[in-house]
């Protein structure tokens, strides 16, 4: 299936089935505030056309997005909203994307199968790996590998010391007909992983050990991530973007990462379907991926910031 296929597959998946699961479940709303440092937008434009998907935040105050169109890497500067495109993507995808302590970015290519590292100083891509997989979505950095999703396929693939290996997920894990696996972290305590499922439960997480890929699903009491996107953890503090909800769901962890505490949901009516989330100094940036609007050339995308929790 084409990825406009399966983006337009992704977005009817997604957008009917939460409408009600909302605050009421977390407990309360936490309206983000409209001001920041003066000196640094709080929303800057992305390129016309772009499509973003995932964002990734480095050492340095720049925010990395990936586009679903093209595969094309776009650098902006936090203190001033401008930037660049910095790497292309020879017109494979770019979803979920992650950058190392060494400037490497690692680059999920979706329906394209494969993932990419690519020098963000250069714009040159290093390597190119054939996972097999149907849906390459999102990625997180562990000492020594990194971890990505397959929406369509049970599986994980770990790519380590230059090979891919693909670690079948097993246990709890449910494989729904169509977009199951999304967003994916590491648990508080370093030593598993937590991946959001779209279908088991109406929608939640799994943990998920790294050696084995047995799935075990995380307590989050009555909240549930039907919508549940990009994942952020600082700390205990776990991020669940709901895309097609436009908000964040906030849970306080427990140290293993096998139970979590609804603690409030941010909104904000700048959020146009924000997909992922990075954070810089207090704040959060996401990227509004405009799910509910059939893409052109000419469509118009930006990232927001908000104060975290």
């Amino acid at each position: 299936m084409a990825l406009a296929d399966r983006s337009f597959a992704r977005r009817t998946l997604l957008t009917t089935t939460a409408a009600l699961t909302g605050a009421a479940l977390l407990g309360g709303t936490a309206h983000a505030a409209e001001t920041r440092h003066a000196a640094w937008p709080a929303q800057f434009s992305l390129p016309d056309g772009f499509q973003p998907e995932g964002i990734t935040i480095g050492s340095e105050p720049c925010a990395y997005f990936g586009s679903l169109a093209n595969g094309d890497i776009y650098r902006a500067s936090l203190a001033t909203g401008r930037g660049k495109i910095v790497a292309k993507g020879a017109g494979r995808p770019t979803v979920g994307l992650k950058i190392d302590r060494h400037g490497r970015l690692f680059l999920a290519g979706g329906d394209s199968g494969e993932i990419r590292t690519v020098d963000a100083r250069s714009g040159e891509t290093e390597q190119v790996y054939a996972t097999g997989g149907t849906f390459v979505n999102d990625v997180i950095l562990t000492p020594g590998a990194a971890w990505f999703t397959d929406s369509f396929k049970p599986v994980l693939y770990k790519l380590a010391q230059g090979a891919v290996t693909t670690v079948p997920l097993t246990g709890d894990w449910q494989q729904g007909p169509d977009f199951t696996a999304n967003g994916i972290e590491r648990t508080p305590d370093g030593r598993a992983l937590l991946v959001v499922n779209d279908y088991a439960n109406g929608g939640g997480l799994m943990r998920v050990d790294p050696r084995t890929g047995t799935a075990r699903a995380v307590d989050l009491g009555t909240a549930k991530l039907p919508n549940g996107d990009g994942l952020l953890l600082l700390g205990r503090i776990l991020y669940a973007v709901q895309q097609q909800q436009n908000a964040i769901d906030v849970f306080r962890l427990n140290d293993v990462g096998t139970r979590g505490t609804a603690l409030t949901r941010i909104t904000d009516p700048r959020f146009r379907i924000p997909t992922t989330v990075a954070a810089w100094g207090r704040h959060l940036y996401l990227p509004n991926a405009r799910f509910d609007v059939e893409p052109t050339p000419t469509t118009e995308y930006d990232a927001v910031a908000v104060p975290q929790v």
